[in-house]
């Protein structure tokens, strides 16, 4: 039988992983619990497994290439199995370096594809607007940009 630890930075080698991830991948492996539990608890002793790391990695890469909105951004990474406290932390110190004007902005002009908002129909709006909160964009904020 495959020894946890090794398996397990066999995995982290491909990709960086939350702890609850890990514990999956292994667990889906059939190892022994208690070599699972062993190897990560060594892995998080020694820093090869952080989930603030990986919750930041995710909140980067949500909003900076995915032009994803902060309600989505968060989700993305408590999806990640990551608790909503670090989850929380993450997102609001990427957001801090993030104007979300401007990212609310690009991805409403993704989706008006070069139309001005006065030439939608009542659906065309309304598709809209649902496309963006989908994003993670707050309601308030695309209503008063498709008002301006």
């Amino acid at each position: 039988m495959p020894d946890a630890y090794i398996v397990a930075l066999t995995l982290l080698s491909a990709r960086e992983l939350s702890e609850a991830q890990l514990r999956t991948r292994l667990t889906r492996r059939a190892l022994d619990p208690g070599d699972i539990d062993t190897a990560i608890a060594r892995l998080l002793a020694d820093g090869t497994l952080n989930d603030r790391r990986v919750a930041l990695a995710a909140a980067r890469m949500e909003s900076a290439v995915r032009h994803r909105g902060r309600a989505r951004v968060l989700q993305k990474i408590r999806q990640l199995g990551i608790d909503p406290s670090t989850a929380e932390a993450a997102v609001n110190e990427v957001f801090e370096e993030v104007d979300e004007g401007a990212l609310l902005d690009r991805a409403f002009e993704r989706r008006l594809r070069g139309r001005s908002p006065t030439d939608l129909d009542e659906k065309g709006r309304a598709r809209i607007v649902r496309g963006l909160a989908a994003q993670g964009f707050a309601i308030e904020a695309i209503l008063k940009r498709l008002r301006a």
